[in-house]
């Protein structure tokens, strides 16, 4: 069974920075992806960003040069760097880990104030 679990959600000012982590634990394929999803009140989840086990990086329209996608492959984890919040980047994020079998942490509240 594998484990997400994630961290560093919580409420900021527009215009803030926030890091959130989701470390990987259990039988974990070496070449996987890993991701951000959030989801809004009333929305439909949305992919916020991605990278491979290889380091390749793909970004949300809504977050490209704000939001820093990376990972640790020696600790399976992954971090996201939030810069220059919105209080439209509110949401709960969520990490999610595949490699054909996917997984999703609890996920995380972010809450962004204007």
């Amino acid at each position: 069974q594998v484990q997400l679990v994630e961290s560093g959600g919580g409420l900021m000012q527009a215009g803030g920075s926030l890091r959130l982590s989701c470390a990987a634990s259990g039988r974990i394929f070496s070449s996987n992806v890993m991701a951000w999803y959030r989801q809004a009140p009333g929305k439909q989840r949305e992919l916020v960003a991605i990278i491979s086990s290889g380091g390749s990086t793909n970004y949300a329209d809504s977050v490209k040069g704000r939001f820093t996608i990376s990972r640790d492959n020696a600790k399976n984890t992954v971090y996201l760097q939030m810069n220059s919040l919105k209080p439209e980047d509110t949401a709960v994020y969520y990490c999610n880990i595949r490699w054909g079998l996917s997984y999703w942490g609890q996920g995380t509240q972010v809450t962004v104030s204007s």
